[in-house]
């Protein structure tokens, strides 16, 4: 009788939940393409760096909604999963026009963006995911703090990030700026790209934690935060979402793989467009069908990362 009571009760807080989640999630239609399934899940995590007024800046500084962070997670059906960023400033070509991926959206549509990256990676997109960066601050906030590090001192008044070499705990408004910083990183584009997503793994480790789980209050207050903050596609459901934490945790944690794609020409240039990057499209099929299959080792990959591994070689 003890039993039975304990898994209704258990029963019963789980359906409240999902139906609590459920309300909550903020869903839009007409992202994705129906393009045929392909091995594994695959999300499409998008971000905006459009000024809302936080972290310095006005909501006038970045005209439009270009998706500035664009992130593919895979989870495979077995092996390590992924968390692979793609540059914003990628060159694509849709419908004869060229332009830098994160101008798709805006320019032809949130389903022709999906389409270009189910290009890119060979992969079909399952799901979308959304992130308001002003939100992000609110997450990060809520669960009291991440630790982050980055090995340069840093006063960049276009993100606001006043930072001292080194690891510090940092609240949100200091890990907003944190992921929007690049004039001030040697590596621009792609140096934000690896705070990102160090941003993400901080964010998935304190909530997966003690400190958040076994805080009722604390955790209803992350959970809102971050569902507050975040707009999926109209197919995703609470038990998507578990699946996505599920997967990011793999993905940031030491036996996930994360990096960005190959690119061939990080400075290459086209009339009307600009400096853009020239991606390596052979390599980057190859790598998500790795992914994808659950074949690729953990660690880290991409241009930058091999580059970066050469450096520190040659010294």
């Amino acid at each position: 009788m003890v039993i039975l009571v304990l898994v209704a009760a258990l029963l019963l807080t789980m359906f409240g939940t999902w139906h609590w989640v459920d309300s909550r999630l903020n869903k839009e239609d007409g992202w994705l393409t129906g393009s045929s399934n392909t091995t594994g899940e695959s999300w499409l995590i998008l971000g905006s760096d459009e000024r809302d007024g936080t972290a310095g800046g006005s909501a006038d500084d970045t005209p439009g909604f270009r998706t500035d962070t664009i992130l593919v997670l895979t989870k495979p059906s077995h092996g390590p999963s992924s968390l692979i960023s793609i540059p914003r400033d990628s060159l694509t070509q849709v419908d004869g026009l060229y332009m830098k991926i994160n101008a798709v959206a805006q320019i032809k549509g949130y389903k022709s963006l999906v389409g270009e990256v189910e290009q890119i990676t060979g992969q079909h997109i399952d799901h979308i995911a959304k992130i308001q960066f002003g939100g992000l601050k609110n997450v990060v906030d809520a669960i009291g703090g991440v630790n982050l590090c980055y090995d340069h001192t840093v006063n960049d008044p276009d993100s606001g990030l006043n930072w001292t070499s080194g690891c510090h705990m940092a609240d949100g408004g200091t890990a907003l700026a944190f992921s929007r910083m690049r004039y001030s990183d040697a590596n621009g584009d792609f140096g934000r790209a690896q705070r990102q997503r160090q941003v993400i793994a901080a964010i998935v480790k304190k909530a997966a934690s003690s400190e958040v789980i076994a805080n009722p209050a604390r955790l209803t207050k992350v959970a809102d935060a971050g569902l507050t903050a975040l707009t999926v596609d109209d197919t995703t459901s609470p038990f998507t979402l578990v699946q996505m934490a599920i997967a990011f945790k793999g993905a940031t944690g030491s036996g996930g793989v994360t990096g960005s794609v190959y690119w061939s020409n990080p400075d290459y240039r086209v009339s009307g467009v600009g400096s853009s990057v020239l991606l390596d499209d052979s390599r980057n099929l190859e790598l998500f069908s790795q992914l994808s299959s659950g074949k690729h080792k953990a660690g880290t990959v991409g241009t930058l990362a091999e580059s970066q591994t050469a450096s520190g070689s040659a010294a």
